[in-house]
């Protein structure tokens, strides 16, 4: 199967900036970019996609061994750049996908230009000054939870995850996201995700990174974000003045702005 195939990718915008690669988180695909798309495209050619496993890709090309880390998904993304021969990239990861962002241009710097790490953290489980807002405990239950009743785990966590309880439409949206995820899937990228430790990856970026986290995070605490800016040396720090873990749903216009700036900057 082709790369375009495996990925649903989709690549929309004329604009004559640079391009900008968008990479979704956890239980998502690339409709969730769907409210800062149509900013971005005017000033930009953007290229959207969906993880193996997630929204319209051929999850025939899904395997628990493969994508039982988070490496099988950064060389997909090394391997959608190839495939539409993309250089100088702005490379945009959400959640999990900003340390899956991390590895990729690790491996493939003479592809990426810029990085932009929304809501990134790159361990979930506290560990010793590190926190990261999980105990391992906290993780185990999360794991079981999903185990046992996958349906049940989405509509309890899809809201915490969301913020904004005065938009409960927003968290019934990632809710349907996750609900659309093959419940086996959803159990092995949770896994690779949440027991997931990055922190040794971030000092070895060495493209231009901007860190934008929300004022108010239940996944990623504002003092992750610290974390990461203070570990990547050629980086910024942004807090928006929103709330929860999917920015660009609830404050589109600021996420769109605050990554179109970066992207432009010379």
């Amino acid at each position: 199967m082709s790369v375009r195939d495996r990925n649903n990718v989709v690549v929309t915008g004329s604009g004559d900036g640079p391009t900008l690669l968008l990479a979704h988180g956890f239980g998502c695909d690339q409709n969730l970019w769907r409210s800062v798309v149509p900013a971005l495209a005017q000033r930009f050619r953007v290229v959207l996609f969906d993880h193996v496993g997630a929204g319209r890709s051929d999850t025939s090309a899904w395997s628990p061994e493969r994508y039982a880390s988070l490496d099988a998904y950064a060389e997909d993304l090394i391997e959608i750049c190839a495939e539409l021969d993309l250089r100088d990239v702005v490379l945009v990861g959400h959640s999990v996908s900003a340390m899956i962002a991390v590895l990729a241009v690790n491996r493939a710097p003479e592809r990426f230009a810029k990085l932009v790490l929304l809501t990134p953290s790159p361990r979930y489980i506290d560990d010793g000054d590190y926190r990261g807002g999980f105990s391992r405990a906290d993780i185990d239950e999360l794991l079981d939870s999903l185990d046992s009743n996958y349906l049940g785990w989405s509509a309890a966590m899809a809201p915490v995850i969301m913020g904004n309880p005065d938009r409960p439409e927003l968290g019934d949206e990632l809710t349907e996201s996750f609900c659309r995820t093959d419940p086996v899937i959803a159990r092995v990228f949770a896994q690779a995700t949440f027991l997931s430790d990055n922190r040794a990856d971030l000092p070895k970026v060495k493209i231009p990174t901007l860190v934008i986290q929300t004022a108010q995070d239940a996944i990623a605490p504002p003092e992750v974000g610290r974390f990461v800016h203070d570990q990547i040396p050629a980086s910024e720090l942004v807090t928006l003045d929103a709330t929860g873990h999917c920015p660009q749903l609830s404050a589109p216009e600021l996420t769109a702005a605050a990554i179109a700036a970066f992207a432009d900057a010379r």
